[in-house]
């Protein structure tokens, strides 16, 4: 029987330790690959948890502009994005409500809100010139072409399409929800509302704040 070369059996053991060497070194390299990213996601959890609080804390819809023309307060809203995709997602996956903001950042949603000073129905036909039925499809649907925007820019955007949220005279005033898109997240904005429902004329709502953003 031959016996081993002692070279040979020299060789053949170095590289088994370069071997294990290198293993070791790709196990740590790997090890702290996924430690880096494990910490890279908990600042980012951290940081976008920390703007949701500083969001929830300022009151979320904290700007607001009013307007009382003939006993109706038209009171017009600015609300954060973020406001919304919570209510819809919850908070239980926020990167995924970061992922959602960032392809919407380019919209804007404006509450506005009417009431009577007395707190009657304001789509009563005394307040509109229309029968109850019309005036609440006036809401509903052909309300959204009396609003625009105007950017600081100077551009003109229309209304993409309105909410009317149904309260049933649960609560004493009428809330329209305005949806806006292609608006640069840094813009401040102004709303233009012709008022043809209860007749008011021009009415303008300038938001002089930046939005919140993440």
């Amino acid at each position: 029987m031959q016996m081993p070369n002692m070279k040979e059996t020299k060789i053949k053991a170095l590289v088994f330790c370069m071997y294990k060497k290198n293993t070791w070194f790709v196990f740590l390299g790997i090890l702290l690959f996924f430690s880096s990213c494990i910490k890279d996601s908990k600042t980012q959890d951290s940081k976008i948890e920390y703007k949701l609080f500083n969001l929830e804390n300022s009151g979320w819809k904290s700007k607001s502009v009013s307007h009382f023309l003939s006993d109706i307060e038209y009171k017009a809203t600015l609300v954060p994005l973020q406001y919304y995709i919570l209510k819809n997602e919850g908070n239980h996956d926020l990167h995924k409500v970061d992922s959602i903001y960032e392809s919407l950042k380019r919209e804007r949603i404006i509450e506005i809100e009417f009431q009577q000073e007395q707190e009657d129905d304001l789509l009563k036909s005394e307040y509109t010139n229309l029968d109850y039925e019309s005036a609440v499809k006036y809401m509903s649907f052909t309300i959204e072409n009396d609003f625009k925007v105007v950017t600081q820019s100077g551009d003109t955007i229309p209304c993409l399409g309105t909410t009317f949220e149904r309260n049933f005279k649960v609560a004493p005033f009428k809330r329209l929800l305005l949806h806006f898109d292609n608006i640069s997240p840094e813009e401040n904005i102004k709303l233009v509302y012709q008022d043809h429902l209860f007749g008011n004329g021009i009415l303008k709502f300038k938001f002089t704040e930046t939005p919140i953003k993440l």
